[in-house]
């Protein structure tokens, strides 16, 4: 019986840890980006880009290659910005900003994951890492989505975000190097959007 009772007060703990994680991440809602929705109205919270991205990965998962682990590159779309509900969201033109970003967001994932327990806490934080390193073949297919779902919204918005911040082309062109070496259609695509904007006067 003694047994049985230790058990469910551990099932008990695990549970709940679950539950104050649960409710802590309603926090990304509140963090909003530099990147403004289709119709410029507003800008978009983190808890919207990651359910764009996570849109986005199933729809052009057939341009990747086929054995990529779509469970992962979802998991890790909706779980890599989690650590920007304490460290803030970083714009990514933003060279000051990026200094100490990496710092920020390493506290802030030790924070936020470790509400979990400890197993779902290290496979969390393995998976934010593995996004942060963009080495595997799951974690360039979220790099490559992160770029290309703010651009599509920019383009949309009359790219309204890189016009208030006095982005330059050659700014973008960096950004998305490791677009520009995955699937031909994505980085055509891309390509294509950013020479039309700095033709266009939207990029210096």
């Amino acid at each position: 019986m003694l047994i049985v009772y230790k058990r469910m007060m551990a099932m008990s703990g695990r549970f709940q840890k679950q539950m104050d994680f649960l409710l802590e991440i309603d926090k990304i809602k509140e963090i909003y980006r530099q990147t403004y929705i289709a119709d410029a109205s507003r800008k978009e919270n983190d808890a919207e880009h990651s359910w764009h991205s996570c849109i986005m990965a199933i729809v052009l998962a057939e341009y990747f290659d086929k054995d990529i682990d779509l469970l992962k590159v979802i998991k890790m779309m909706l779980m890599h910005d989690v650590v920007e509900i304490y460290a803030g969201d970083t714009y990514c033109y933003d060279d000051k900003g990026n200094e100490d970003k990496e710092e920020r967001e390493m506290a802030s994932a030790h924070r936020v994951y470790g509400l979990l327990p400890e197993d779902q806490k290290a496979e969390f934080m393995a998976i934010w890492r593995e996004f942060e390193e963009q080495k595997t073949k799951e974690a360039i297919f979220c790099a490559i989505l992160d770029r290309v779902q703010p651009t599509i919204l920019n383009k949309a918005a009359n790219f309204i975000s890189w016009q208030e911040h006095g982005i330059r082309k050659e700014q973008v062109l960096k950004r998305n190097a490791i677009t520009f070496s995955g699937p031909e259609e994505i980085a055509s695509y891309m390509k294509n959007l950013i020479e039309k904007a700095a033709e266009d006067g939207y990029l210096k």
